[in-house]
């Protein structure tokens, strides 16, 4: 089963640990970053009464009127709501679907380079929606817990390759990340899936490393390896979801998989289900150059590659264009 490749690593006694307990965790991490690209990681600190008063505000949000929420519509690598229809996240596999059948408010980096070029792209200032003022307070804290600890898993990541431990984090003295509040309603919003149709279609994240605080459900995450083909993935309600993305499995010559995973459509038999996730995509500083780590880590050799050139092929891909018909 997909769910015995992946452990539950307790950073405890990374965080506290002697040396051999530190190396031990390092181990089981590469282990399960080969197999299936995804942790489940305890012992990071973050109250679950945090999320839970962000479910609470974006829940209130979600579910206005379409009208109320149509003034704060973006597209994709935008600050603001996407919409039905905005995205298809299997695109960026090059594969045909429908939309993915959520709607999301994101956020994304905000504090200036200083760079008006990098900063017009990737730096600009988030939006808040003026009806639930009470969502500012927890996400503004929930976003510095989650850098600090993405920071931490690259330290954690970098020791698994038996590099200095701030191979990764170098890179991350002005990082861009993108924070997403995901809303899975039910068949009653959504309608009927079509064919081919999910919550979120398969793929892979863009970037270095996601950090999913996730409900569990009967139309919930899958993950993808190629011992066991698709599989619900393994919840611990005490533990955060992470997987790494494109960028890091470049890096590592493809010693590590990108995690490949969907979120199944609704289920026919609890059609109301509704489910929101709390979704941390860590990039690193705008235009870093990524290279293969060389043999005897690495096992392929890509093409060195710009990380944000990379992420706007990439977000420009998922991208649902405006006029498209949606319901067929």
């Amino acid at each position: 089963m997909a769910g015995s490749q992946v452990p539950v690593i307790d950073l405890g006694p990374w965080r506290s640990g002697g040396p051999q307990a530190r190396a031990r965790t390092a181990a089981r991490v590469d282990e399960a970053l080969r197999a299936a690209g995804f942790l489940l990681v305890t012992g990071h600190g973050v109250d679950p009464s945090l999320p839970a008063r962000i479910r609470e505000a974006a829940r209130t949000f979600f579910r206005l009127p379409a009208a109320l929420k149509e003034p704060y519509a973006v597209t994709v690598g935008g600050r603001g709501w996407l919409g039905p229809g905005a995205e298809a996240n299997s695109y960026a596999e090059g594969a045909a679907s429908p939309p993915d059948l959520k709607e999301s408010w994101s956020f994304a980096a905000d504090e200036p380079t200083g760079d008006p070029a990098v900063d017009t792209e990737w730096y600009r200032p988030n939006t808040w929606p003026r009806e639930v003022p009470e969502l500012r307070a927890p996400v503004t804290e929930y976003l510095a817990r989650m850098r600090a600890l993405s920071d931490e898993l690259l330290e954690l990541l970098a020791t698994a390759l038996g590099l200095a431990e701030d191979h990764f984090t170098r890179h991350t003295g002005h990082p861009t990340w993108g924070f997403n509040l995901n809303w899975y309603p039910g068949t009653e919003i959504v309608g009927t899936p079509l064919p081919g149709q999910f919550r979120i279609g398969a793929h892979t994240d863009f970037g270095t490393v996601t950090v999913l605080d996730r409900q569990l459900g009967s139309g919930g995450l899958q993950i993808h390896t190629d011992a066991d083909g698709w599989q619900d993935a393994p919840y611990d309600p005490a533990a955060l979801t992470v997987n790494i993305g494109d960028l890091m499995a470049r890096w590592t010559g493809d010693r590590w998989r990108a995690g490949r995973h969907r979120v199944l459509p609704p289920p026919a038999d609890t059609p109301a289900e509704e489910l929101i996730s709390l979704v941390y995509f860590y990039e690193c500083d705008a235009h870093t150059r990524v290279e293969s780590l060389p043999a005897p880590i690495g096992r392929v050799v890509h093409d060195p590659v710009d990380s944000h050139a990379y992420l706007r092929d990439k977000l420009q891909a998922i991208t649902v264009p405006a006029g498209i018909n949606t319901s067929e």
